[in-house]
């Protein structure tokens, strides 16, 4: 019998008898980056604006559908708060847990509005509300564990679950039951590996909303089935985009789930301030809060203290109310608008969303009548898997009829094939989106272009 190599362990010496092991080399590694980076996924609205700007240096009008930006200023009592605090010398190092005047307003709103307790030892402050999408998921993740979220969904959910070695596991949202869920929908997903659940509502990218017996169905169904270190990840960032008299509800308002949610919110969508940077997570715990403050010492130190300020005005100054009340009018009057004007067109079929500021066509009848799907079919392997049939209209009206809008596979690529969806930002000007209805209508139409744009074979995702 052949006698295998043992390693000693260090300042250990070999066994009598034990064949001493050959030094062996590294391999050496010839990628620049490491396998894990390229695990990573990005938002696709952000990775469009190259394009957008190729054809703007053209001198074309590019009607941007993409981003889920409020085309609104940031209101002035807001602005002047954060420049009075400018003045009065407010700009260097702060607590990297939150100021605590900004977290003491945030654990008064929180508790008002969904009818809990909240201390401000709970709050934990972040550069907007997308960091701790990541952070939670390396703070309670092992690789292995598991993550649910919903598909279509906010990108980074199914991105940063696969970068830090989580299983992903999409929650399939039907346009059928108007992009919402109930605990029958979540149960076959939980199991002994499951540590985060995420919900998001109202939600990007279909605007879907649900009501509070949805909420107490879910809930009755984690209370039951998940494990007691599960956490609830509930994405609240457009609590306050609604229509037609809905109202936001927080699963942390039930019986039994405000010690298992992770609250998350800031001031980008609902105060028109996408640059403040400014968003907040409360924990269930000071213990988890004070986790989560080590990440942001780690990875940013602090927040700006005078965005900060800022963002405590925007909380409880009188006048923001107001102010979301006229964007929300806006937005349900281009909401209005471009259903319409989407089932107008043949091949479309959009439903009417309860919130956020998106539309979420369903364009497989436009797929089939331009060819997009039979052109996909017949691209190579190596490219099919780039891409997709609405990856093809979306690219189709961006470059041919200067339509910026987003494909289904933004928002989830794990059980997405088959499903031909867009997704149109409404927070731009009611002009623009009149004259991108109008250019979809005609790119519509245009199935002669749109396959000598699939013939150039350029810009196909």
């Amino acid at each position: 019998m052949t006698a295998h190599p043992i390693v000693p362990r260090p300042g250990r010496a070999l066994r009598k008898g034990a064949v001493p092991a050959r030094t062996i080399k590294p391999k050496a590694r010839t990628s620049l980056y490491s396998a894990q980076i390229g695990l990573l996924g990005s938002e696709n609205a952000f990775r469009i604006g190259p394009q957008i700007k190729v054809l703007e240096d053209r001198g074309l009008k590019v009607i941007k559908c993409n981003l889920g930006e409020p085309d609104f200023p940031l209101a002035a009592h807001i602005a002047e708060e954060v420049k009075s605090q400018i003045d009065l010398g407010l700009t260097h190092y702060c607590d990297p847990q939150g100021i605590l005047p900004l977290r003491e307003a945030i654990a008064r709103t929180v508790a008002q509005r969904r009818g809990i307790e909240v201390t401000p030892e709970r709050v934990v402050v972040f550069p907007g509300a997308k960091p701790p999408i990541g952070l939670a998921m390396q703070a309670y993740c092992d690789p292995g564990d598991e993550v649910i979220y919903p598909s279509p969904g906010f990108p980074i959910y199914e991105s940063f679950a696969t970068y830090v070695g989580a299983r992903p596991r999409p929650l399939h949202l039907r346009e059928e039951t108007d992009f919402s869920f109930g605990g029958r929908d979540l149960a076959p997903l939980i199991n002994p590996r499951t540590r985060i659940i995420i919900l998001n509502f109202p939600s990007n990218p279909t605007g879907g909303v649900v009501t509070r017996e949805q909420l107490g169905d879910i809930a009755d169904v984690i209370k039951r089935k998940a494990p007691a270190q599960v956490r609830v990840y509930s994405d609240e960032i457009y609590e306050d985009i609604l229509f037609d008299g809905n109202r936001h509800h927080s699963i942390a308002s039930l019986p039994g789930m405000d010690e298992r949610t992770i609250i998350v919110s800031g001031v980008s969508k609902s105060y028109a301030w996408t640059g403040g940077r400014v968003g907040w997570a409360v924990f269930p715990t000071a213990d988890e809060a004070a986790v989560f403050k080590n990440l942001n010492i780690n990875y940013f130190s602090c927040v700006p203290a005078y965005n900060q300020m800022g963002a405590r005005t925007a909380l409880e100054s009188p006048l923001s109310q107001a102010s979301i009340a006229r964007m929300c009018e806006a937005f349900a009057e281009r909401r209005d608008l471009m259903v319409a004007g989407l089932n107008a067109i043949p091949g479309i079929r959009c439903r009417n969303p309860g919130g956020a500021f998106y539309l979420f066509p369903n364009i497989a009848g436009l797929c089939e009548h331009l060819g997009a799907i039979g052109a996909h079919r017949k691209l190579p392997i190596k490219d099919r898997g780039r891409t997709s049939p609405s990856t093809l209209v979306q690219m189709f009206l961006l470059w041919q009829y200067q339509v910026a809008t987003m494909d289904r596979r933004s928002f989830g690529r794990i059980g997405s094939d088959g499903l031909h969806y867009l997704r149109l930002s409404i927070a731009t000007g009611l002009e623009d989106l009149k004259t991108g209805l109008q250019r979809m209508r005609a790119a519509a139409a245009d199935r002669d272009g749109f396959q000598s744009f699939i013939r150039e074979g350029k810009h196909l995702w």
